[in-house]
């Protein structure tokens, strides 16, 4: 079952316009993605911050799809890595023990496209679990890419890359909960 993400219902009526919205999108994503993670409060003990980052990621999945979100993340990631500051912080590079949590942010995006495409951000409670896919996903990645990163065990990298973010993460996916199902509300479609 394929249905509509949000993107979707802004018009386009020639394939070239189309294109454009896209392309517009696409980049609108990334750089809201850039803009969220400026918004950084060191975490002590941790070399990674709380950021808007996840959540500008997540919602770039959801309102975007897969393929768009996919390609809007790989922007964000590929002008990172190539020196544009605006990974955490203003940090840029694949170096920094954070890096690992960009590359989950990007898979997540894809999949919480994925699964908006099939109706995940329509109801509360979908929401709910699309954003839980999505945070899993960023975590399965990010916290071993800290361990490898910085020599950390297993468990302190858990200790210092998934305890201290599980608070923000449940306000975040809250936000979601209500910005995304109201917005489909506010469309006239449901599913």
């Amino acid at each position: 079952m394929s249905t509509a993400v949000l993107a979707d219902l802004l018009p386009a009526a020639t394939v070239s316009r189309a294109r454009v919205r896209d392309a517009a999108l696409i980049l609108g994503g990334a750089a809201l993605t850039g803009v969220a993670a400026q918004l950084a409060v060191p975490v002590p003990g941790s070399p990674v911050p709380v950021t808007g980052q996840t959540f500008a990621a997540l919602l770039v999945g959801a309102s975007l799809g897969p393929a768009r979100a996919l390609t809007s993340m790989l922007l964000y990631l590929l002008a990172g890595m190539a020196g544009m500051p605006w990974f955490a912080e203003g940090a840029s590079g694949a170096a920094m023990p954070s890096f690992g949590y960009v590359i989950g942010m990007t898979l997540a995006a894809a999949t919480v496209g994925a699964l908006a495409r099939r109706g995940g951000d329509r109801t509360v409670l979908r929401t709910v679990g699309t954003m839980a896919v999505g945070t899993v996903i960023i975590y399965a990645v990010g916290v071993p890419y800290l361990a490898v990163a910085t020599g950390m065990s297993a468990a302190e990298a858990v200790d210092a890359g998934l305890v201290p973010f599980l608070i923000g993460d449940a306000l975040k996916a809250a936000l979601a909960m209500g910005a995304l199902p109201a917005a489909w509300h506010l469309v006239g479609r449901r599913g």
